[in-house]
């Protein structure tokens, strides 16, 4: 089946248009291309499980690093096979696609019509050339209970400052029904300096400058998705994706960069990020980043046991606080209350919360919790995440107390793990808490806050904060309509091959009771 972003849909209504979508939908097959090397170097992923289907995502590109991915400027029919066995003798869907060069040869299959809570197989085929196989779990059925859900949380993977060795570990997980992905996927500065490198290992190099076109993105997201432990775990399980910072600017926010970039000109190279995001994630059409800004903001129900949330924080933020005199694109106060998530936003996140579910995950990246940074070495006043936007975490505090069930939060964008609780009350952190809040390190992404691995002197002032490590990994979530566990994984090196998994920490989370205790 051929297959078209949404918006043609949209544009395409009337006459002369309606004309050209019918002649699109009857494109005739294309001849096969005869491929001299491997067009399937990016891998295979999948997302987004729905009870009957998923997402599945390829991108042809046989020389990943070279401009188009090696690929010419026509479109090449990609076949796919879903199968209930991995040898696939019982094939249950199969299909074509067109991968075309507008979306730099990526292909978005959305599958439908299969067995709800089941294990499949998949794999493409492009010029008589098979691609590697994945696996993926459809979710249980609409209010169907549930025993069990086993949930890693990842991100911030830093291609020079480490390997990404946490990604072959979650490959390895046993039993994985997802992972949810909370951004910084790529990297978007030049190759580091010999300065920055005297602070902190580098293990490898970016092979381009910062980056600011459409195909500057390209390039960057075939750099880190050749990478075969990152290509291990998107065949493993189902990835839910969403981004942050690092997938456009550092700190960017809402339709402004952090430096003083016109607000129109910004736009621009937002525009080419979110398409490049698009092109390389497996997400659905409606994520597709229409007038330059994908709606990335979803749920996702895994029969009664959890809904999750799956958040926005960069889109639709008010204007940052500067950190220091000279910032750009900021200010020193507001002259009306802040927002993180939009107003539009807000109320679909507040509609959707309910108590149909045991459980309610909020997707909301970046540390939620008040941060008292008084112990802090290197002066930040962390106004990029939520302590920059004191209302909105009023209102989700608010939302939470008023509408939340068994509330479990968790992100990302600190390069370490931040394990505590939201108190109630703004400016008292010893108040009663509303939600525990699982803050994942980063994958490779190096921690800049100039402490040590071991104990943090900043928990001392911080009475709501449970830990506050230092180190590379991920978490690992196992969630049961009785309790929810949180484990800490981490890995013992990321400069070298080989690096050992442990668990740190082990924390739960009881119904009714909104706080992490350490087991």
């Amino acid at each position: 089946m051929t297959e078209y972003p949404p918006s043609r849909r949209t544009l395409l209504r009337a006459g002369g248009h309606a004309m050209l979508f019918a002649a699109l939908a009857r494109t005739p097959a294309f001849a096969a291309p005869q491929f001299l090397d491997d067009p399937f170097t990016l891998g295979v992923a999948s997302g987004d499980p729905a009870p009957d289907g998923f997402v599945l995502w390829t991108r042809l590109a046989p020389k990943p690093l070279e401009p188009h991915g090696g690929m010419p400027a026509e479109a090449v029919p990609v076949s796919w096979d879903v199968a209930e066995d991995e040898a696939f003798h019982r094939i249950v869907r199969t299909g074509t696609a067109l991968a075309r060069p507008e979306l730099a040869h990526s292909v978005h299959v959305e599958v439908e019509g299969l067995g709800s809570h089941r294990r499949y197989w998949y794999r493409f085929v492009a010029g008589g050339i098979p691609s590697d196989t994945g696996t993926v779990r459809t979710a249980p059925a609409a209010g169907a209970a549930l025993d069990r859900l086993r949930i890693a949380v990842a991100g911030c993977q830093h291609y020079e400052r480490g390997l990404f060795t946490a990604w072959r570990h979650i490959s390895e997980e046993p039993d994985l029904d997802l992972v949810y992905h909370y951004g910084d996927y790529i990297y978007e500065g030049k190759p580091a300096s010999p300065a920055a490198a005297a602070k902190a290992p580098l293990v490898r190099h970016h092979n381009s400058d910062k980056i600011y076109s459409l195909d500057d993105y390209r390039q960057r997201y075939a750099l880190y998705k050749v990478d075969p432990d990152l290509k291990a775990a998107h065949a493993a399980a189902a990835f839910v994706s969403t981004f942050d910072d690092h997938e456009v600017e550092n700190n960017w926010a809402g339709d402004l960069d952090d430096g003083s970039t016109p607000r129109e000109v910004f736009l621009l190279r937002r525009a080419a990020a979110m398409q490049a995001w698009y092109e390389h994630m497996p997400v659905r059409r409606s994520q597709f980043p229409h007038w330059g800004s994908p709606l990335t903001y979803r749920r996702l129900d895994f029969g009664r046991l959890m809904r999750l949330h799956v958040l926005d924080k960069r889109s639709y933020r008010s204007i940052r606080l500067c950190e220091k005199p000279g910032n750009g694109n900021c200010v020193d106060t507001r002259d009306k209350p802040d927002t993180m998530l939009g107003d539009a936003q807000e109320r679909w996140l507040g509609k959707g919360l309910t108590p149909d579910f045991a459980w309610n995950l909020l997707g909301l990246g970046g540390l939620v919790m008040p941060f008292d940074r008084s112990a802090q070495k290197i002066p930040s006043n962390g106004y990029d995440n939520w302590t920059g936007y004191p209302d909105a975490r009023a209102r989700l505090v608010r939302m939470i107390q008023k509408r939340g069930k068994n509330v479990v939060i968790a992100g990302g964008d600190s390069h370490m793990f931040f394990i505590g609780n939201l108190p109630s009350r703004r400016g008292d952190l010893e108040s009663p808490p509303v939600a525990p809040e699982f803050h994942g390190t980063s994958v490779s992404s190096i921690s800049t806050n100039g402490l040590p691995i071991g104990p943090d002197p900043r928990a001392a002032t911080n009475p709501h904060i449970s830990m506050i490590h230092d180190q590379r990994g991920y978490l690992l979530f196992d969630v049961k309509p009785e309790v929810w566990h949180t484990d800490l994984r981490v890995v013992d090196q990321v400069f070298t091959p080989g690096g050992r998994i442990d668990k740190l920490a082990r924390y739960v989370v009881e119904p009714g009771r909104p706080q992490a205790v350490r087991a």
